[in-house]
């Protein structure tokens, strides 16, 4: 395969991956509003054995090392399909939206339970 091919694979793989797991952040709190209280669990665990792969990998994501292979290119957003401003603050974008979305489902299992 090509270099621009496979470059073009692993992008498009990690862009799908990515929105997989934005979608389950989002969901947390979706899901608990709706008192789907198992679906947000499940939503959280998916995202945290996620947050393990990217700390086993020394928070990047695997395919960040697979793009690299393909090109020389180093911008925040050469591994995957989102816009620079976005790749750049991924992380503490979405790690505040994971853990006020996980602060929330928790305060709402609980006042469930009473």
């Amino acid at each position: 395969m090509q270099p621009a091919n496979a470059l073009l694979v692993v992008k498009l793989t990690h862009t799908l991956v990515w929105a997989f797991f934005a979608g389950l952040i989002v969901t947390i709190p979706l899901a608990s509003i709706q008192g789907k209280h198992a679906l947000a669990a499940w939503s959280a665990a998916a995202v945290a054995g996620e947050v393990l792969v990217l700390a086993a990998n020394g928070f990047r994501c695997p395919l960040t090392a697979i793009a690299a292979r393909y090109t020389d290119d180093r911008r925040d957003n050469f591994d995957i399909y989102l816009p620079q401003w976005l790749a750049r603050h991924n992380k503490l974008i979405f790690g505040t939206l994971y853990l006020a979305g996980m602060a929330f489902a928790v305060v709402r299992w609980a006042l469930a339970g009473e």
